[in-house]
């Protein structure tokens, strides 16, 4: 017989829950604590995301529990009857989602998905006792939990919702947890079902598990559960595709295994192939760091799109390869097809707007960074120019160009390449941090200038002209406006003659 559970909970979230439980009496409502906020406060970890069962209409009860507790109301879905309430106090924010029993909490945790979230607590008690309510564990979630196991509660649990399939996997990579073997093999045999849930759901799923850290053995394990080509079946053109002797691994392995090395050079991970002497040269600050840690959209940061396009970078490659009479292997294009590739399954899978064009940058370009110099290091001119047509995407292909060359050559890299191309991208990136004026020079003269003062006409010859005088700023030849305006007639009178 498992003891009496110790739970940890902060003191604020604790309070929140007073409250709740206060105005759910006065209204003569049953409420428990259910879900991972149950298994969190077992395991002694802090949470924000706190699910409550009700044995009443949730939909009618969490707006006026909203109301209560000032917060904001959301309906996160009306055919199972959730619904959501924000509440944020100073730095803090918690979201309580409310759910219907039908048939009372046993029956409730039933239907649920793995033992360890399947266990409850009478939310009236726990206010009395914090420390030692009784726990209803009808699953045997408690021992899972010892175990450090995930396993399901029925059979049932992946066709009755197939994105249990993603949360297993991405639940034991949070918690550090082993899946049962049972368990793996029903996800095996659903594994399918996946390709069927609503596209924001794996979204979710899939950026969780970008997160965390050995993120690409994370996917090398999807792949063996049959559920990363569900989500994304243009990778399985990519299995057994080879590549130039110059690659160790076809286009497939390459694609996950450049998402280690993003992790190996984003200090999140290691690298099997290389150590301390192959890091050292990559340049990393903490202004680098505040770079990929910040979030591009809800549940993004700019780390976990940047994984997400090492994963999706080559996948072009199939439909592009050309082997000529030589001999040699060619990809010509492939960039270029897969940023269209990628918006495609970002697309599928509701992402943001901002995301997928982010992403679609890093694919289009990852080549570029490798081509901005054929001897020595890039020109000035060669630098505004790759921050012109890259944007705001700009540091996260010179990391994805490393990671690229880091994934090509796994152990038979060559350091003093590699020391070139690192080299190469702390040169870039000091030139980009130091001189804003190199990647956006200051505005010197306008297209009324060039009406005005030089009596041309409307049209993109005056586009041509401007980006001419900021190619030559950047490049340190002109540096005032008077400069700019003399280098304009210079450029136009070489091009009447």
């Amino acid at each position: 017989m498992m003891p009496e559970p110790k739970l940890f909970i902060q003191p604020d979230t604790s309070s929140l829950l007073a409250r709740v439980s206060h105005f759910l009496v006065q209204q003569g409502i049953k409420a428990y604590l259910t879900g991972g906020l149950v298994r969190d406060m077992l395991l002694g970890r802090d949470t924000a995301d706190i699910d409550i069962a009700l044995d009443a209409s949730a939909l009618e009860v969490a707006p006026r529990v909203a109301a209560a507790l000032g917060g904001k109301y959301v309906l996160l879905d009306e055919i199972n009857k959730i619904g959501r309430v924000v509440v944020s106090k100073e730095s803090a924010r918690w979201e309580l989602d409310f759910t219907t029993m039908e048939d009372g909490i046993e029956q409730d945790l039933a239907r649920r998905d793995f033992t360890i979230d399947a266990m409850a607590i009478d939310l009236e008690e726990f206010v009395r006792q914090p420390q030692t309510p009784r726990l209803i564990d009808p699953f045997a979630g408690q021992d899972d939990l010892e175990r450090r196991l995930i396993r399901v509660v029925g059979s049932d649990v992946f066709p009755a919702d197939p994105a249990r399939l993603l949360r297993a996997v991405r639940l034991a990579a949070e918690l550090d947890f082993s899946i049962d073997g049972g368990t793996e093999a029903l996800i095996r045999r659903h594994a399918q079902l996946v390709a069927s849930v609503a596209g924001e759901r794996v979204r979710e799923e899939l950026l969780r598990l970008l997160a965390l850290a050995g993120s690409g053995q994370l996917l090398f394990y999807l792949d063996t559960l049959g559920l990363l080509t569900a989500l994304i079946p243009e990778l399985e053109l990519a299995k057994g595709v080879e590549q130039p002797k110059e690659h160790c691994w076809d286009v497939f392995h390459h694609s996950i295994v450049t998402v280690d090395a993003v992790d190996f050079l984003l200090r999140q991970g290691t690298w099997e192939y290389a150590g301390e002497e192959a890091l050292a040269p990559v340049p990393w600050s903490e202004e680098l760091e505040q770079h990929f840690a910040r979030e591009v959209s809800h549940g993004s940061t700019r780390r976990s799109l940047l994984k997400l396009a090492a994963l999706l970078h080559d996948i072009a490659k199939p439909q592009t390869k050309t082997v000529e009479e030589s001999g040699r292997t060619r990809f010509l294009g492939h960039a270029k097809d897969g940023a269209l590739v990628a918006a495609g399954v970002m697309e599928r899978l509701r992402f943001s707007t901002k995301e997928i064009k982010l992403v679609e940058v890093m694919v289009r370009y990852h080549l570029r960074p490798t081509q901005m110099s054929h001897e020595g290091l890039p020109s000035r001119r060669a630098i505004y120019r790759y921050f012109r047509d890259v944007g705001e995407a700009g540091i996260d292909v010179l990391f994805l160009s490393l990671a690229d060359h880091l994934a090509s050559r796994g152990e038979h890299l060559d350091l003093a390449q590699w020391r070139a191309h690192a080299q190469m991208t702390s040169y870039v990136l000091a030139q980009h941090f130091a001189e804003a004026s190199l990647t956006v020079p200051p505005k010197l003269v306008s297209g009324h200038d060039l009406i005005n003062l030089f009596g041309l006409k409307p049209g993109p010859r005056i586009g041509e002209i401007l980006e001419a005088v900021r190619e030559a700023q950047a490049a340190g030849e002109v540096a005032t406006r008077e400069e700019a305006l003399a280098y304009i007639r210079r450029l136009l009178a070489s091009s009447s003659s």
